[in-house]
């Protein structure tokens, strides 16, 4: 049956899109002059443009030397990289922890949808940039104002390659911070199709960064899991309570989430839940 309904309504809906096709197919040709294959404005190459459509060409016209062709590539670069800026944001920041435990403290109160997604990404974002602030402020003092100034020396690889370091110096500041050096292990071995042996020892300068990020972002899973467990304890302890409770008293049929709902947000309001848990994270961070 749902077969059958399936195949009329497709065939519904083909008919209904090859109506303006046969529609058109049907509709004589306009008259061409004496003598002529094509009317005058295509013979002239000109078309209708009732939209105004602008000519770009004489807006940008194409790049026919290397200086051309480089700026162009430099502005496709710049576009491609602003594209990706929330993922680099994402993968090389605390933004990953931060947003994790909030909304696992936003499931542990049981308010699924307050505060709201915005609100969550808003916090962790202004957090983020809070926290990172000392990264950035090192990156504009030795990268970018000396690239802008067009200090001596300065290019803009090397501008790249300060500020990479410094935030390599941050990745590896929290991995060292949360303890999870085998993180860089794991995927180090797996860049060297090797197994490091345990004596062997490892500088920051043997990392390269496409093994760094990813050892970071999962340092930063491994601790934002920790953290949300100790948050989700006391409000399992008053969820586990209320329902004993309600057991006792014979109420089966009253969700014990329906009554646990206030306490847990008393004693969320009454311990400032929100000040320990920002501070926690703040805290929790290495700069």
């Amino acid at each position: 049956m749902w077969e059958h309904g399936g195949s009329r309504w497709l065939t519904t809906v083909a008919l209904v899109l090859a109506l303006p096709v046969v529609l058109c197919a049907q509709t004589p040709a306009p008259a061409n002059p004496a003598g002529s294959g094509l009317s005058s404005g295509a013979a002239s190459g000109t078309v209708d443009n009732p939209l105004g459509i602008p000519d770009l060409t004489r807006v940008l016209p194409a790049a026919n030397t290397r200086e051309q062709v480089s700026t162009s590539l430099q502005i496709f670069v710049i576009m491609t990289v602003l594209s990706l800026a929330p993922a680099i944001l994402m993968m090389t920041t605390c933004f990953t922890r931060i947003i994790i435990v909030l909304g696992l403290l936003r499931q542990a109160i049981g308010t699924q949808q307050l505060p709201p997604g915005q609100v969550m990404v808003g916090l962790s974002l202004f957090i983020t940039f809070l926290v990172m602030a000392p990264t950035y402020d090192r990156i504009w003092r030795d990268a970018v104002r000396p690239w802008l100034d067009n200090a001596p020396g300065m290019t803009q690889s090397r501008a790249l390659a300060v500020a990479e370091s410094h935030m390599r110096d941050f990745m590896f500041s929290q991995i060292e911070r949360t303890q999870n050096e085998e993180d860089i292990f794991l995927f180090l071995e797996y860049s060297q199709k090797r197994e490091i042996p345990v004596a062997e020892r490892i500088t920051r300068a043997d990392v390269p960064t496409r093994v760094l990020i990813p050892a970071f972002i999962l340092s930063e899973l491994k601790t934002a899991f920790v953290m949300g467990f100790r948050i989700y304890l006391p409000f399992l302890v008053i969820d586990m309570v209320i329902a004993t409770v309600l057991i006792s008293m014979g109420m089966l049929m009253l969700p014990p989430v329906m009554v646990s709902l206030p306490f847990k947000l008393l004693l969320f309001v009454l311990a400032d839940g929100w000040h320990l848990v920002v501070g926690s994270l703040l805290n929790g961070f290495a700069v």
